[in-house]
């Protein structure tokens, strides 16, 4: 019982789940986008890289996607010029790209986010029309 306890200790990592929201609907006729053909996958925008995968979610009856990560899933490769993420969504039906968000440009979490506590900090990026 002990060495379980020291073991999860040990192992325990402070770092809070973040969760990208976001909504899609289908324009004209303002149902939510829904279908298991449909995944939402969240990037962050290198200047000087390809752009980094950071997850992925499918969409829900509401068409939500809530994609969560930890910050430690956002990688660096732009020599230290930035500091905070720059996120966009690609919206796939299938294996094709459905739809693009704009791209939100230094996303910080700790000023724009809402503490759920299922969801850790959340950032609601809104809702998109979709043909």
């Amino acid at each position: 019982m002990k060495a379980k306890l020291l073991q999860t200790i040990n192992n325990w990592n402070p770092e809070i789940e973040l969760t990208v929201k976001v909504r899609f609907i289908q324009r004209g006729t303002n149902h939510p986008l829904t279908g298991s053909e449909y995944t939402a996958r969240l990037y962050d925008r290198d200047i000087f890289s390809d752009d980094d995968y950071i997850g992925h979610a499918a969409l829900n009856e509401q068409g939500e996607a809530h994609i969560h990560f930890f910050p430690t899933d956002i990688t660096n490769h732009d020599l230290g010029f930035e500091t905070l993420p720059d996120l966009y969504i690609l919206l796939f039906k299938g294996d094709v790209v459905h739809f693009q968000t704009k791209v939100w440009d230094n996303v910080d979490f700790d000023k724009i986010g809402h503490l759920d506590m299922k969801e850790g900090e959340v950032v609601d990026f809104g809702t998109f029309l979709v043909d």
